[in-house]
């Protein structure tokens, strides 16, 4: 199998990391041919009624980590800060995670001081080398975008051993290259459908290209849409998996779950 760092390295054909909220959706993306797959902390968050970037999913995380890790493709985990400013015990959680058949994680700083992220890489990297490290600044996301707190966050993210680094919220095409230029790891950008397109992210040097939340707000927006033309007395419109399909994936995950549990 491709290793996940591979993914990163192939100029000119970024890694499209779609992101998953649940087992359905995991297979779903994984039965399209996606060889690696991330988790959302929104919709972890939102699924079970707590909030987001604020530390409060570490076990829903763990369990979502548990039910998609095993199966045959790369997972990538989305922990927020890691669920404590201890970087040990981030550290820990790293290590469940690698444990649990992940191969990446995804650590923002939420604007925190960027010196507490990098203790977090620092700690992760000496506790499971192999595990794919992504550093996320929220520099554009929820600051003001200053380029040059985002480039000092950057380069002590990079200096801690993170293998890429991520700047949600970033969409300017000429400060997307000039990212791509400063830096000697892996940059991650979201899409946005108002932003660049897949093609011109990777035109610019844009090694990887996370969907985030985005089909989980989707996914929640047709259910609204669809309700409401029901009740409205409209058939309503999109794409729906049938029964049959959707019963397909949960059969499909059952049978690599019992390989995986006896070979």
């Amino acid at each position: 199998m491709t290793t996940f760092a591979g993914l990163h390295h192939r100029p000119g054909e970024p890694l499209l990391l779609p992101n998953a909220w649940d087992h359905a959706s995991a297979a779903g993306l994984a039965a399209r041919g996606f060889p690696a797959i991330g988790t959302t902390s929104l919709a972890v968050a939102a699924a079970v009624g707590l909030p987001d970037g604020e530390g409060a999913t570490r076990e829903q995380t763990l369990s979502l980590a548990l039910t998609l890790g095993s199966e045959p493709y790369l997972l990538s985990v989305d922990a927020e800060g890691g669920f404590s400013r201890d970087p040990g015990e981030v550290a820990e959680l790293a290590r469940q995670l690698w444990a649990l058949g992940a191969v990446g994680i995804n650590l923002e700083d939420g604007l925190g001081p960027s010196g507490r992220l990098a203790a977090k890489i620092v700690a992760v990297k000496a506790a499971v080398p192999g595990l794919f490290v992504n550093a996320r600044t929220d520099t554009y996301w929820s600051g003001d975008g200053g380029e040059r707190d985002t480039l000092r966050r950057l380069d002590a993210y990079q200096q801690a051993g993170a293998d890429g680094v991520f700047v949600p919220g970033l969409a300017d095409p000429a400060r997307i290259a000039a990212l791509v230029r400063r830096l000697d790891v892996p940059l991650n950008i979201l899409y946005s459908p108002a932003g660049p397109t897949l093609a011109q992210l990777a035109g610019l040097g844009v090694r990887r290209i996370s969907l985030g939340s985005l089909l989980y707000r989707r996914a929640l927006g047709a259910a609204l849409d669809a309700v409401a033309d029901i009740a409205a007395g409209r058939t309503p419109g999109g794409t729906t998996p049938g029964y049959a399909e959707v019963r397909a994936l949960e059969r499909s995950v059952s049978v690599s779950r019992s390989a995986n549990a006896t070979g």
